[in-house]
């Protein structure tokens, strides 16, 4: 884990969870740099049986995201005292926060989705079965091998059950409708996993947020923090700007 203090204490702290192959690392330098504009305190976590962190015990199911954000996730916040937190989430990360953010159990004061993904389209798939033929040939194994204790278990436990038949009508309809905190959604526009469609769903079904702010960015990949990290953090700070100051 890694927490940054604030330098801003009246404003929201940040937590930030990583993607489906992601770790406290892969952020490299992005939670400080994010901190450093915005003066929240900042916190980034890897989830069990990712990064450096505890083993995962239980198998992957279809409803693993919604097992992350609703039962693992409200017990982090309660041990380190993470109220009203800025949720800041990439690709599955990013559903994880809209997700909890939709329970409407736990005070949320806002939401940045990087990449996130809303349902599951074919073009998700495609590119999820191109990344697993290639795995062995493309150096994404000794990449995954730098960061994580168990790569292949990281690297196994995505790609099945993203390509689980069980997976293919999963999706964040109710969630969205739960939401009721400011979203902030952003996309690359070569981004191979996460179509426009995604973001537009968030869009027209998030209808109990007080708003729901779209950033699309040219030349960007999947991963918008770190193909045009100024761009996202300008977003990010300009967005959490708007939010209300905590209680002193």
């Amino acid at each position: 884990m890694l927490e940054l203090p604030a330098q801003r204490p009246e404003r929201p702290p940040l937590l930030l969870l990583h993607e489906g192959l992601g770790s406290v690392a892969q952020w490299q330098r992005f939670p400080q740099l994010v901190a450093a504009a915005t003066g929240c305190r900042s916190v980034v976590y890897s989830r069990r049986g990712f990064g450096r962190s505890s083993t995962r015990l239980q198998p992957y199911t279809p409803r693993f995201m919604h097992e992350e954000a609703l039962e693992e996730l409200p017990q982090i916040r309660a041990a380190l005292g993470l109220e009203n937190p800025v949720l800041i989430g990439h690709s599955t990360g990013a559903s994880m926060a809209l997700i909890h953010a939709g329970a409407g159990r736990w005070p949320v004061a806002g939401v940045v989705a990087m990449a996130p993904i809303a349902f599951v389209e074919e073009s998700n798939l495609r590119s999820i079965r191109a990344t697993r033929d290639q795995y062995d040939r493309s150096g994404l194994r000794q990449r995954l091998a730098r960061y994580h204790d168990d790569d292949d278990a990281v690297f196994t436990g995505w790609t099945g059950i993203w390509l689980d038949p069980q997976f293919r009508t999963w999706n964040l309809e109710a969630d969205l409708a739960g939401i009721g905190c400011p979203v902030l959604a952003i996309r690359g526009e070569q981004d191979q996993y996460v179509t426009g469609a995604q973001i537009e769903r968030i869009a027209q079904r998030a209808v109990g947020a007080p708003r729901v702010d779209r950033l699309s960015l040219a030349d960007c990949g999947h991963a918008p923090h770190r193909d045009r990290p100024e761009a996202v953090i300008e977003a990010i700070r300009a967005f959490v700007e708007r939010l209300p100051a905590r209680a002193a």
